[in-house]
């Protein structure tokens, strides 16, 4: 036999299917398991946003005994199930404005356009001079801002109308209502909290307020 034959270099040899092979991809993070961890779990609360990497079956095993709410009090889960209906977005009373002010004692209410068209002005009680003279007046522009600062207005419950002191307000009023301090320790709300400040951060850099 010719060792030097070049019939050698061409010989390839199959690999065999018991052989162990290099696992693709993150190991799953259970312990003692060697599979590859495809799937994601909510590591839970308090760590929104982070995951645990399990194969298929620990994934289920987890999956079935995972509870978001484990550790909080009845009360605390009620008030944030209410709170999830509206998207954890603040809300207020009747009678209150956007920029969260609400109407002092004897303060006069400012008159409201209608929701349709009123030329004559006969809704409004005026004449037709009155009309025509509030229908010749240019509407004030609105500014026009970027969307990173109308997606931080949008957090704190504003519109692009509201001035330094209403978004002061009312991120006083927010930061108060879902801190920790102020709902017996429950940290439930601090994703909500850490939103409300980074968007009065974005508005302040704006010089907003």
């Amino acid at each position: 036999m010719d060792l030097n034959s070049p019939l050698f270099d061409r010989i390839r040899i199959k690999p065999s299917c018991d052989e162990p092979r290099e696992t693709k991809g993150p190991a799953c993070e259970h312990p003692g398991c060697k599979a590859t961890g495809e799937y994601r779990a909510p590591k839970g609360r308090d760590r929104e946003g982070q995951y645990w990497r399990f194969c298929l079956e620990h994934v289920r095993e987890y999956n079935a005994s995972y509870n978001y709410f484990s550790g909080m009090s009845d009360s605390a889960v009620a008030a944030y199930q209410k709170d999830a209906i509206i998207g954890h977005r603040p809300t207020w009373a009747m009678g209150v404005n956007a920029s969260g002010k609400g109407e002092e004692p004897g303060q006069k209410q400012e008159t409201r356009d209608w929701a349709y068209v009123d030329p004559l002005g006969i809704l409004r009680g005026e004449d037709f001079t009155q009309a025509r003279a509030r229908k010749a007046q240019p509407e004030p522009r609105r500014p026009r801002y970027s969307g990173a600062i109308r997606r931080a207005l949008d957090i704190l419950g504003l519109d692009e109308t509201a001035d330094g002191p209403a978004i002061k307000a009312q991120y006083k009023s927010l930061v108060k209502r879902f801190h920790p301090d102020a709902n017996g320790g429950d940290r439930s709300f601090e994703e909500r909290l850490r939103d409300i400040i980074k968007a009065h951060d974005t508005l302040k850099s704006a010089g907003l307020c």
